[in-house]
């Protein structure tokens, strides 16, 4: 399986709260559902049409929690095309304290979280996808085990709430396998790793 990854993002790189006022409150964070209503069908279509490739999901524990009380548990967003994808498909969680997870077909990845990922990725199928879960898609870049990720940006610059890329961490070139932006704005664009980024010299 390809592992993918899908983040929506501030044009100032803020992740944190982008669904409700309410679904992420870390450090006092008080702009959340920042993404709400933006984007338009296309681009509805776009995300829609990604979860529904997906053979597995793989999370972090705060997106984990958070997808399995919406997207697990609504009877509404369980219908939903997106709901029917990750409720189909099997979910692997990388934490050390969750030990019942509550939605079905769940497994929790400990130990050697590099080699359970890639035990993963070897197996037949089309996309291991993450989607949000921060902390895990930096661990991914960090450790070379991300294929490919997409970038949803919503024009808004929020100046505060944590970042998809910290204030410092691992350098990486990117190479730009696809691009759009919709009526409203809103850009996708697909990167493809490349490596290290080549600097100037003296």
């Amino acid at each position: 399986m390809k592992l993918t990854t899908m983040t929506q993002v501030t044009l100032d790189g803020v992740m944190q709260g982008n669904g409700s006022a309410s679904d992420d409150r870390r450090n006092r964070f008080q702009r959340g559902g920042w993404a709400l209503g933006k984007g338009d069908d296309e681009t509805r279509t776009f995300i829609t049409q990604t979860y529904q490739r997906a053979e597995a999901f793989l999370f972090g524990r705060h997106t984990y929690e958070q997808f399995a009380a919406s997207w697990g548990s609504l009877d509404q967003m369980r219908a939903h095309p997106i709901g029917v994808a990750l409720n189909n498909a099997p979910k692997y969680v990388a934490s050390t304290t969750l030990t019942t997870p509550r939605w079905r077909d769940t497994t929790v990845l400990r130990g050697d979280l590099a080699a359970a990922i890639s035990e993963l990725k070897a197996k037949p199928g089309n996309e291991l996808q993450v989607h949000g879960s921060g902390a895990l898609t930096r661990w991914l870049l960090a450790n070379d085990l991300i294929d490919e990720m997409t970038l949803i940006v919503i024009p808004v610059i929020l100046g505060q709430g944590a970042r998809l890329f910290p204030q410092t961490g691992p350098d990486l070139a990117l190479d730009l396998i696809d691009s759009r932006v919709d009526s409203k704005g809103v850009t996708i664009q697909v990167y493809r790793p490349a490596g290290r980024p080549r600097y100037a010299t003296a």
